[in-house]
């Protein structure tokens, strides 16, 4: 049996050029992307410049009070994948004991008690300062002018903001002070403006000419120079006063209880965004390089390993056989994943072996497994997490909660609900971008939800709740700990072939990220689609694993698919004990990829059509 065909209809071209490509999950933050390269930018100065531009056009997928991960390759040394670290960790008054003390069994969904060190920030202007070739000020002037002089706001922004809006306006005055002027929900297309936060950014420029609180108040003389006043700034000035004391008033939180913040001016100076090497496997030719374990990014390393001991017949993703075999895998890694992955001492070289893998593959039947299934590996005993199906604090429970029942609905276009309480599970955005020099980056960044916790009033965004993947029982790989970060499910994706980064792609969706992207690398790698091809084809995921958001449940033997993989397919997949959820034709993956081939020059690029909002421009 051949691999599948890829269907002669695509929503829109593969784009096709030499000078650069840019693709990203908003059409404005594409635009702007491309605008800098043709501006003589480079593809890092671009990607920064796009990224606070999404702050600004979709702050219920991210902002500045959030979190990043990179992983790029530079023209210079094309064939090295570097980890842009952009993870803040716990800060020193989040412990075990403080959140026990307050009456917590997890780590809540919303609510400031549950911010990591926002990094994001920190990390763009790293990258900036080391590899682009512009000014801060002229990378930060489209966000600028977007927060200032508003956007047309977009329809998921708007019922995000409706989903919250009793949340808001009984216990969050700030965030309903920002997000709903006069008392009244935006409505799609509406101009929107966020001038708390232009200022915000125009302070950082100006940290430059001396003008910040931070520093001795005297001009930087280089380029870099002003790029480190403005982290400075963002670390030690008037930002990080700002969110010290915004976390001090107790407010409501998913747990349907009120608690204070622990963030201090402390935790904000001593956070310094990285760079890292990359985990990375090789398969069929191809380096796939991802975050270290940290992040969930191994588990899609894990999964290409067990997949890589199967012929073709077993990769295919639009067969029965496929789907099962893909599930199946990616159940087995992602156990490891809650087993093993933290900011710690994690057995990776071990995980990633073969040894390990065909270990794994032989647990692989043709039924489908309703198991917790992680491995064996010597001298480590694999943390087995508490397996809900369901949870509701007792705060809740009891009928406490004060804004209604916490339910989450269906993904609806391929991202995650949003509860009345603010609990939000994976929300996320995502960038690439390839330049006519051969520089390429993807980066995903995440956090600090317009629903995560109030609004500070004088920065125009709040802060994101990334402790959330972290847990309350001692001894685990990712137990909740000051100055270690959160396990994130933040995870772009390099693929470098013959030395050389050849593509740079990623997706939103939170545990979905790596699950959706692996079937993009199994359709271009295996099935030689092209990258929109590949994209639009219909997508699955596993849900059958504890989930890394609140409240942390799991649904055995289950998967969501996209109704376009066939009804024969999906029946056949149910024969098979997989528990099936229908999501719709065109649910599921937002991914986007940009692409170049060394030997040519030549450059290309393809988005997501689900929702009718990421874009690729390029030429």
């Amino acid at each position: 049996m051949s691999f599948t065909r890829p269907e002669t209809f695509t929503t829109r071209p593969t784009l096709q050029g030499t000078f650069g490509m840019s693709a990203t999950t908003h059409w404005l933050a594409t635009g702007t992307a491309q605008a800098v390269l043709e501006r003589g930018g480079n593809a890092f100065d671009a990607a920064t410049a796009a990224a606070f531009v999404l702050h600004v056009v979709e702050p219920h997928l991210n902002g500045p009070g959030g979190d990043m991960t990179g992983v790029f390759s530079t023209a210079e040394e094309q064939g090295k994948p570097v980890v842009l670290m952009g993870q803040g960790p716990a800060p020193a008054g989040a412990t075990v004991q403080h959140f026990r003390a307050e009456g917590l069994e997890l780590v809540p969904g919303s609510g400031a008690l549950a911010a990591a060190v926002p990094g994001a920030v920190d990390a763009w202007l790293l990258l900036l300062r080391d590899h682009g070739t512009w000014e801060l000020a002229e990378v930060l002037d489209f966000a600028i002018r977007y927060a200032r002089d508003g956007h047309p706001v977009l329809a998921r922004v708007c019922s995000t903001i409706s989903a919250v809006a009793e949340l808001f306006r009984e216990y969050w005055p700030t965030s309903a002070a920002l997000w709903m002027p006069e008392g009244r929900i935006p409505v799609e297309g509406e101009l929107v403006r966020n001038p708390a936060l232009a200022r915000t950014l125009q302070k950082l420029v100006q940290a430059g000419a001396g003008l910040g609180e931070a520093f001795a108040a005297e001009p930087a003389h280089s380029r870099e120079e002003r790029i480190d006043a403005a982290r400075r700034e963002w670390g030690e000035g008037f930002v990080a006063r700002a969110v010290a004391e915004s976390v001090r008033t107790p407010h409501r939180h998913s747990s349907g209880t009120n608690h204070r913040g622990v963030m201090t001016m402390a935790d904000m100076a001593g956070f310094r965004a990285s760079y890292e090497e990359a985990a990375s496997l090789e398969f069929r030719g191809y380096t796939i390089a991802k975050t270290g374990p940290w992040g969930q990014g191994p588990a899609l390393l894990q999964t290409l390993a067990i997949l890589a001991g199967f012929d073709d017949d077993h990769l295919d993703p639009s067969t029965e056989l496929g789907a099962h075999t893909i599930l199946e895998a990616q159940k087995l890694a992602l156990a490891d994943r809650e087993a093993y992955y933290g900011d710690a001492d994690v057995p990776l070289d071990y995980l990633l072996s073969e040894e390990y893998a065909a270990s794994r593959r032989e647990l692989i039947t043709e039924n489908a497994s309703l198991e917790f299934r992680p491995g064996s590996v010597p001298g480590r005993e694999p943390y087995m997490p508490t397996l809900r199906t369901e949870y509701v604090p007792a705060a809740l429970s009891d009928g406490d909660g004060g804004v209604g029942e916490p339910t989450i609905g269906e993904p609806t276009l391929g991202e995650p609900g949003v509860a009345s309480n603010g609990e939000t599970r994976g929300d996320t955005c995502h960038i690439d971008v390839v330049d006519r020099w051969g520089n390429m980056v993807s980066a995903t960044p995440s956090g600090g939800w317009l629903q995560s916790s109030p609004a500070i009033p004088e920065l125009g965004f709040c802060l994101g709740t990334r402790l959330q993947m972290t847990w309350l029982e001692p001894g685990t790989p990712s137990t909740l700990t000051p100055g270690k970060r959160p396990r994130t499910t933040l995870t772009p994706t390099l693929v470098l072939r013959d030395g050389a980064a050849v593509s740079a792609l990623g997706s939103p969706g939170g545990d979905q990220q790596d699950q959706w992207q692996l079937l993009y690398l199994l359709r271009t790698i295996v099935g030689g689609y092209t990258p929109q091809q590949a994209i639009d084809a219909p997508a699955f995921h596993t849900t059958s694993m504890p989930g890394s958001f609140w409240p942390r449940t799991w649904e055995p033997g289950g998967a969501v698919v996209e109704d376009r993989l066939g009804d024969d397919v999906i029946a056949g997949l149910e024969r098979r004990g997989h528990r099936i959820t229908r999501a719709g034709d065109w649910t599921l993956g937002r991914l986007s990829a940009v692409v170049r081939d060394p030997s040519t020059g030549v450059l290309q690029a393809a988005a997501n059509p689900r929702g009718a909002q990421g874009y690729a421009a390029g030429r």
